[in-house]
């Protein structure tokens, strides 16, 4: 009888133990909680912002409105690859614009491709520039990017641009199929890539001349087309953490990205402007800049 007692009293005790978690059951589970998710979120790879010499601002003319003009419609000069010293070969100048000459690789560069940055980082100022792109055609405007490598095998690698830069896409909306995909529009012409639709929708079509502005001042970017501010965002705000975290650049589908672009131009906030090969033709042309520091 005292051992039947007793039994039950400890199976009790026991009953009482797991539905409150034990002692301190509650804590525990939390904390287990907690550290699944941590551990479900990949870890950031080690990587390095290489510092490369900058070209000076101040060797190229300015015109009657405070512009820099840093594409003279003749050369290159100022100019050159992603992570590279040279121009790649598949960057010209094509009847006063600047062209890349399209490989059909789509996102697959190849060695004479990649994409072109001005030799120069911004921090606030206005960005002005014509573009065009052929049928079909796909690019993009780079701003406050950083050139990022990580190792893998003892080997040195540039990870992407656009995993530390926003972008303004640049697109034929009519006819490349990036136009229906993402959310709202947000992959069409002057939107902010993959999270920002550009409204209202103003773009010309492919073969025709878009005018693009871009302004980043102290966190306020603005992007324009044709005359119209189609894009509104603040950098560096819970609202640009949660936009990442809802986008491909989110921590648990690419952390080094995350990490890059939620601080966004580094510790100084500024970066090189870009042009993106994506393996189309296309066209840039009138190209200024103004500081706003």
């Amino acid at each position: 009888m005292k051992k039947t007692l007793l039994f039950s009293a400890c199976v009790a005790l026991t009953a009482s133990l797991v539905s409150c978690g034990g002692p301190g059951g509650k804590a525990k589970t939390a904390g287990d909680a907690a550290a699944k998710a941590e551990s479900e979120t990949p870890a950031v790879p080690e990587y390095t912002v290489v510092d490369n010499a900058q070209v000076d601002l101040a060797s190229f003319p300015q015109d009657k409105d405070g512009y820099y003009v840093i594409f003279d419609g003749k050369t290159l000069n100022g100019w050159r690859g992603y992570g590279k010293t040279e121009v790649p070969g598949r960057w010209t100048v094509d009847n006063g614009a600047i062209k890349f000459n399209g490989s059909g690789g789509g996102e697959a560069q190849t060695g004479e491709g990649g994409d072109l940055i001005f030799a120069k980082k911004f921090k606030n100022f206005e960005l002005e520039m014509e573009w065009k792109v052929s049928k079909g055609g796909n690019s993009g405007i780079f701003y406050l990017a950083q050139e990022v490598t990580t190792q893998k095998d003892g080997k040195t690698k540039y990870e992407p641009i656009y995993i530390s830069s926003p972008e303004y896409q640049v697109l034929d909306n009519a006819n490349h199929p990036d136009a229906k995909l993402g959310v709202d529009g947000n992959r069409q012409s002057a939107s902010l890539y993959d999270m920002i639709p550009a409204v209202p929708q103003n773009q010309k079509p492919f073969g025709e001349w878009n005018k693009a502005k871009i302004m980043v001042y102290k966190g306020t970017v603005v992007h324009g087309q044709n005359d119209k501010n189609v894009v509104e965002y603040h950098l560096w705000t819970p609202q640009w953490t949660e936009m990442l975290e809802n986008s491909k650049f989110s921590p648990k589908k690419w952390p080094l990205a995350f990490e890059l672009l939620n601080n966004c131009g580094g510790e100084n906030h500024e970066g090189y402007i870009g042009l993106q090969d994506h393996g189309d033709d296309v066209w840039f042309r009138n190209i200024r800049a103004k500081v706003l520091d």
